[in-house]
């Protein structure tokens, strides 16, 4: 299938994009039309990479607003009660509605860490995003629930899937045996697929390691030799000088939450020691039960906000470095092809209404983007070279919103 937008905003001037497949292939002025599927006019449109969402819970979106204003470890207690009631169906329809919002809000990836996988790659076939599913891993499963998860991942990176890969999530250092930890990641290793994991998200995790095993917890996940650029690391809160320079050495990814971090009053990330020594940075939303949205667009700007008024620091974090983290730097992670409007890459990107109000005056798109749009600035998304959305809409937005809501009724 090939798509040609017409007069887009990119790069400070006007110009035509072809997409054929599922890249950019051409970036000029007057494209030919002949023997296009699409076209799509652009005036007075941006066009933008899409976002990449690195530490979200999908499924989580069937219980925004269920457990508020709760620390985390007495928030999770709630949480896990609730979850213990939900069903595969219950776990679809949430994710469905997950990926609603993101590609509402800008979003063509995200790297996934919940339970019933089956039912996630079921809603992200369908509604034609990217993902990364993490399979969940706790000390709790019984060695049969573990090892029917080994082989529904081998099976799955079997197959070819363009859009979806399985990664091992195993939850945290307070959920997870050094052993389950170990055997994840040379599982990893031997299959290729990547590990997302929760590290360093409280003071509480940050003590507890340092009294049970007398290392930091990233300390304590090197000397279990599970870093690498593998792994893609949620939080990443409590950092030391020692512990920075080991992730980055190691080329692990530190995925930043901050209003969830916010929210839970769990910390600030330690931006001037994360850019001291160049530590991969992403940005994530984490899930809608301590977000309480899936918005890219707010993630950045709570980011950039939060690092300077920490560090009490205006170029601490600016709007063109969190924008690189929610972009570039995530496809990068996954080692895709993508983040950048380029000839040759992938085609996932956003058309950006310029007549928004909150795109005017557009003296710099970069700072409106972060410090003043929302999703009602996001048009036209495109994932993989097919429209997912357009004029802001989603084809059958309406019904996956009425499952959500009839879950919350029941």
């Amino acid at each position: 299938m090939a798509i040609l937008i017409k007069k887009a905003f990119l790069n400070g001037q006007t110009t035509d994009i072809l997409i054929e497949n599922n890249l950019f292939t051409k970036i000029e002025n007057n494209i030919s039309q002949d023997n296009i599927n699409c076209i799509i006019n652009a005036e007075n449109k941006a066009i933008l990479p899409a976002f990449y969402n690195l530490h979200t819970h999908a499924g989580m979106n069937i219980l925004r607003g269920y457990s508020e204003d709760l620390s985390l470890f007495s928030w999770l207690q709630s949480i896990w009660q609730k979850e213990d009631t939900l069903q595969g169906e219950d776990i679809y329809n949430g994710t469905r509605l997950a990926i609603l919002e993101m590609i509402k809000s800008g979003t063509a990836f995200f790297a996934d860490m919940y339970w019933f996988a089956p039912q996630i790659i079921r809603a992200v076939e369908e509604m034609g995003i990217r993902a990364d599913i993490g399979v969940c891993f706790m000390d709790k499963l019984s060695e049969r629930e573990k090892q029917e998860n080994f082989a529904f991942i081998s099976d799955f990176a079997k197959e070819k899937h363009e859009r979806i890969s399985l990664s091992l999530a195993p939850h945290a250092i307070y959920t997870c045996s050094a052993d389950l930890y170990k055997q994840c990641y040379d599982f990893a290793e031997k299959h290729n697929v990547f590990m997302q994991t929760h590290l360093a998200e409280t003071k509480t995790e940050f003590d507890d390691c340092l009294k049970n095993n007398n290392l930091t917890p990233v300390q304590y996940l090197n000397s279990l030799g599970v870093l690498s650029e593998r792994l893609v690391a949620a939080h990443c809160v409590y950092f030391n000088e020692k512990d920075a320079e080991i992730f980055a050495n190691k080329k692990a990814v530190a995925v930043h939450n901050p209003c969830s971090n916010m929210k839970l009053a769990s910390g600030a990330m330690n931006m001037p020691l994360m850019k001291k020594y160049n530590v991969n940075l992403a940005l994530g939303t984490d899930g809608c039960s301590s977000n309480n949205n899936l918005s890219m667009l707010e993630e950045m700007k709570f980011a950039a906000l939060l690092a300077k008024v920490s560090c009490m620091d205006t170029q601490v974090a600016t709007a063109e470095q969190v924008y690189k983290m929610a972009t570039i730097n995530g496809a990068k992670a996954y080692k895709l092809n993508a983040g950048e409007v380029k000839v040759g890459m992938l085609a996932d990107c956003i058309l950006v209404d310029l007549n928004n109000e909150r795109m005017v005056p557009n003296y710099n798109i970069i700072n409106n983007l972060v410090y003043s749009a929302d999703s009602s600035c996001i048009d036209t998304l495109i994932c993989n070279g097919k429209v997912l959305m357009q004029n802001h809409y989603v084809e059958g937005e309406e019904e996956i919103i009425e499952k959500a809501k009839a879950y919350a009724k029941k």
